[in-house]
């Protein structure tokens, strides 16, 4: 987006709604996926 929002939806839901995160929503998001943080067997082995 030009003002660098993150838009995503579902590729299979071209009408459905869109999800728009700012620049450090997006960060945080991915610097998540990178350390592990949604790893969901690491999550299971933990619970």
């Amino acid at each position: 987006m030009a003002d660098g929002n993150v838009a995503l939806r579902d590729s299979k839901e071209q009408d459905g709604p869109v999800l728009v995160f700012t620049p450090a929503e997006w960060a945080a998001f991915t610097a998540g996926v990178r350390e592990g943080e949604f790893d969901l067997t690491a999550l299971a082995a933990g619970a």
